[in-house]
């Protein structure tokens, strides 16, 4: 190998503590992430800059900041690390027979997917599930994944989009709040605080241009995570637009109720999601039938609206 091969190639060492400084913005921080010393991760951060011939990043008594070279070189080592990461977990887990990787939605995949993946294990103990967790389109070959749930429109390029589910969504909020605030029509709403989900931006507009209400829902707290707005709406913080199906749990203990019996159909529906070139792979044909067939199971489940 050349002297330029080699300095075009830094040890793996090198490009992961750099990666974690990176992302974590201190030296201390990467350190204990990596169980490293800092002065091991600081070593290899200089070496680096020394082989690459550039400032990674500024140092101060304030901590450091990447550069302007060095916030270009962890992009691009970041997107290479992980689908290294994935292509090492994919050939581990390979010498176990099949192996499905499947990216899930968060929420989804706790409330309504894992209850039920026991009897995915016990149809196909062959098969060997790894978990990821995705929101969004992602690019499946560059992230190691084989399978995905989606929630959105059946428009991911390059994939095949199976049409899951609906969800159907309702006003919900604490038992005492609905004391304190009554409420006859959808149009009450408008008056009171409304709990907004970072990923459902338009979903308040939705339900009430669904329903014929004129008026601008109310600006409120924005949630990123499903848990914090079920939890603000528990602690009486206002009303929450939530999908009926994931928060069955809250309405049957009582933490939760529906402040008015109006329901609505989310404009997003729920796929399973595979790239076509790959739809002939056995465990993503039997994951996908499973599904399917889960699917149905759950609709003739007499609580199912």
């Amino acid at each position: 190998m050349s002297n330029l091969s080699r300095r075009l190639l830094p040890s793996t060492s090198a490009l992961a503590a750099f990666e974690s400084v990176a992302r974590l913005g201190s030296f201390s921080n990467a350190a204990d992430e990596l169980s490293l010393t800092q002065g091991a991760i600081s070593r290899q951060i200089s070496g680096l800059e020394e082989q690459l011939g550039i400032t990674l990043f500024d140092r101060s008594s304030r901590g450091v900041a990447l550069t302007e070279p060095g916030r270009s070189y962890a992009k691009a080592i970041g997107a290479a690390l992980s689908q290294i990461r994935a292509a090492s977990l994919q050939a581990m887990t390979k010498r176990h027979g099949d192996t499905l990787n499947l990216a899930m939605l968060p929420t989804f995949g706790t409330r309504w997917l894992l209850p039920r993946i026991p009897r995915f294990v016990a149809a196909h103990p062959e098969i060997t599930l790894n978990f990821a967790t995705r929101i969004g389109i992602f690019d499946f070959e560059r992230d190691g994944l084989d399978v995905a749930i989606h929630i959105g429109q059946p428009n991911w390029p390059g994939a095949d989009c199976t049409f899951l589910m609906d969800e159907m969504v309702a006003p919900v909020c604490s038992p005492a709040f609905l004391k304190d605030n009554p409420l006859n029509a959808p149009a009450d709403l408008l008056r009171l605080p409304l709990l907004h989900m970072a990923s459902r931006p338009g979903g308040w507009a939705h339900f009430f241009e669904s329903l014929g209400v004129e008026g601008v829902p109310a600006q409120g707290m924005r949630f990123e995570q499903f848990s914090s707005v079920g939890q603000a709406c528990s602690a009486g913080l206002g009303v929450a637009l939530m999908p009926l199906f994931l928060i069955e749990a809250e309405l049957k203990n009582g933490d939760l109720v529906q402040a008015l019996p109006q329901q609505v159909r989310s404009p997003s529906s729920y796929y399973v999601v595979a790239p076509i070139t790959r739809m002939e792979f056995r465990p993503i044909a039997l994951f996908r039938a499973w599904l399917i067939e889960e699917v149905g199971r759950w609709r003739d489940e007499p609580y199912y609206a």
